[in-house]
């Protein structure tokens, strides 16, 4: 692409490359048409399901049959349908294929694209009609979807920022530097109501307006994507299908605030994330939407990328600050915040905001902040300018989830501020895996608490799920069912966050051990009702004494395990019974009298622990048994049971 050197030129850029990418945005398909782009997802998780291999697969029989120039076969990011992946969508047909091998690369091409005819297998069974669906958009996971900070996800190839362009890529950065002064387009983002969406749910307007007024000779901007929480993938799918966006956003924020240098703090365990992103940056400084002078305005910016270890600490600005330093990433007190002078990088004014918080700014910017501030649940207080003063109730715009855990539709959902955590397990999630009975929801990670069925009609924002015990987080949704133990289950958090603590501050260096050994007594059968009591007065002390976020928030998952499912406590430590059957020295392995002798437990186990003679009933040796499960996977009859 030639160099962008003013608006028209991005203009005239985006028309060319809108014509290019025409098929894709056809909404009614048309299986007879002659050209057509095959989207195959390109995704950390579909690689790990052989994705690439299957794209090599299309491209390789599309040239054997000399279709290169009819049949485009396109990488893009993730469609978050990760359940489903890898995904196939053929446009402008409109046709959707799920869990698609590499073996099936040679059917798509000789039937569907060539015998112009469905491959009917590969097409999405909705489990509530029991029908075949092709349209993606009829598809329960996601017709109550609103994608924003996804939109470009699954549509175009992340590499190539041509395809940006054409999905009106850099015109919201154009908008700003040609037809708004930079205190306009910070009261346009907090007109908005966007907040921070890395977990605290800061005003993102209000956060740039404070680094604007700071007086100071160097500001940096920084993208926050060290995203640490176990089971959300948020910002690595957003960074892996539509890099340019987070550029965008950054150079808008740049401007709004005077800062000429831009940072991306990134975990080097996502090495897809990582590759695209510095491509999109590459592609950026080239076309001359990176640089000196971008567009021809006086505006000049450029980013560079920080590798960080992957520190769950370091998702706090200040341990992430250090980090990219060269020190060990450890949070500091506040005041100076960033935003000072001498609370930022190397000392100098710095914003920081996570990569989703990023990827909304440019349509806000295009359609204005009144089209994004009715989107949720919204209700602010504004003055007598019709300027944002403060919130009364509810936030705008959509939130993402990594939804996970105990869910038939497992993936990424965008969803509007407001929507319950009964449609998004329900409706979106399709409801409990395996036909079981829901029984808690873990919402913000190993920082957050858990919501019970009597809270699933919760409209979801940062202020109801504090007032229920948990917090929104960055967006990671483990749903849990009746075979999930509660105290293992805060077990497992806080063995978390008692590895990534710094331990720069005692309540969080020694609080999290002590309080992880208690969990680890009474999942083992040797606490007792005291201690129940000493765990909860720790907690709560390490809540209110730690120095960070991390060590605020750790106590989170006890503390909302203790006051929501206290009786499966007092089942450990009074009874010494785990009654979902979870914690191994809690409950001991059975055979029951629907045993028919078929031997196969016996062949199974490992340790032979297990006795018994051909059509007989078995038994089973508790004290040679592991407990490894072999036997029950194994029976015919399910006469295998806990006890």
């Amino acid at each position: 692409m030639n160099k962008i050197t003013s608006k028209e030129a991005l203009i005239a850029a985006y028309n060319d490359s809108k014509n290019q990418l025409a098929l894709r945005y056809v909404k009614e398909g048309n299986l007879q048409s002659a050209k057509k782009d095959i989207l195959c997802c390109g995704g950390t998780g579909c690689h790990a399901s052989s994705s690439n291999v299957l794209i090599d697969n299309l491209r390789n029989l599309i040239k054997e049959k000399g279709l290169e120039n009819d049949v485009r076969v396109i990488q893009t990011g993730c469609f978050g349908f990760c359940a489903q992946g890898p995904i196939v969508k053929i446009m402008p047909d409109n046709v959707f294929y799920v869990q698609v091998q590499p073996e099936d690369a040679a059917e798509i091409v000789e039937k569907h694209v060539i015998g112009k005819e469905l491959v009917e297998r590969l097409l999405y069974v909705e489990p509530m009609l029991k029908e075949r669906i092709h349209d993606y958009a009829k598809m329960s996971f996601y017709a109550k979807q609103q994608r924003i900070a996804l939109r470009n996800c699954g549509l175009i190839n992340p590499e190539d920022i041509s395809e940006y362009i054409a999905a009106k890529g850099y015109q919201a950065l154009a908008k700003c530097l040609f037809e708004m002064k930079p205190m306009e387009v910070v009261q346009e983002v907090l007109n908005s109501g966007l907040c921070g969406r890395g977990g605290a749910g800061f005003p993102t307007g209000l956060k740039w307006k404070i680094a604007a007024g700071v007086q100071a000779d160097e500001k940096y901007i920084v993208c926050n994507a060290d995203e640490g929480d176990p089971g959300a993938f948020m910002d690595r799918s957003i960074m892996e299908g539509d890099p340019n966006s987070i550029i965008e956003a950054m150079a808008i924020g740049a401007y709004a605030i005077g800062a000429q240098r831009g940072l991306v703090y990134i975990r080097a365990e996502y090495p897809l994330a990582v590759s695209r992103l510095q491509i999109a940056i590459d592609e950026a400084r080239e076309c001359g939407l990176l640089g000196n002078n971008i567009m021809g305005s006086n505006f000049s910016f450029d980013i560079d990328i920080k590798l960080g270890a992957g520190a769950f600490v370091c998702g706090e600005e200040t341990a992430l600050i250090h980090s990219m330093e060269g020190m060990r990433g450890e949070p500091t007190t506040k005041p100076p915040f960033p935003a000072n002078v001498g609370g930022g990088y190397w000392g100098c004014s710095t914003n920081v905001n996570n990569v989703e918080t990023y990827a909304s700014v440019p349509v806000i910017i295009l359609n204005g902040a009144k089209w994004y501030a009715k989107i949720g649940n919204w209700q602010p207080e504004l003055d007598e300018n019709g300027n944002f003063k403060k919130t009364i109730s509810g936030n705008a715009g959509t939130k993402v989830f990594a939804l996970a855990g105990q869910i038939n539709n497992v993936g990424l959902v965008e969803v509007p501020m407001g929507t319950t955590l009964r449609e998004i397990i329900y409706d979106i999630g399709g409801g409990i895996s395996g036909g079981r009975e829901f029984k808690a929801v873990q919402t913000g990670g190993p920082s957050g608490g858990c919501i019970t069925k009597e809270n699933l009609d919760t409209p979801i924002d940062y202020g109801n799920l504090g007032k229920i015990g948990s917090m929104m987080g960055s967006g990671g949704m483990i749903v849990l069912s009746d075979k999930d133990c509660m105290p293992a289950m805060a077990k497992f958090y806080l063995g978390f966050t008692k590895d990534e603590s710094c331990g720069k501050c005692t309540p969080c260096r020694i609080g999290t051990r002590r309080m992880l050994e208690m969990l680890e007594k009474i999942c083992d059968g040797e606490g007792d009702e005291k201690m129940l009591v000493e765990l909860e007065k720790l907690a709560n002390t390490i809540k209110d004494t730690a120095l960070c976020g991390l060590g605020q928030t750790a106590p989170n998952p006890i503390l909302s395990t203790l006051r929501y499912f206290k009786d499966e406590y007092i089942a450990h430590v009074r009874d010494k019974k785990c009654p979902s059957g979870t914690c191994q020295k809690l409950y001991r392995l059975v055979i029951t009298d629907a045993c028919i002798g078929c031997t196969k437990c016996k062949r199974n186990c490992p340790v032979g622990a297990i006795t018994g003679e051909l059509k007989q009933k078995h038994t089973i040796d508790s004290s040679k048994c592991i407990k490894c499960g072999a036997c029950m996977d194994g029976c015919p009859k399910k006469a295998i049971i806990k006890e």
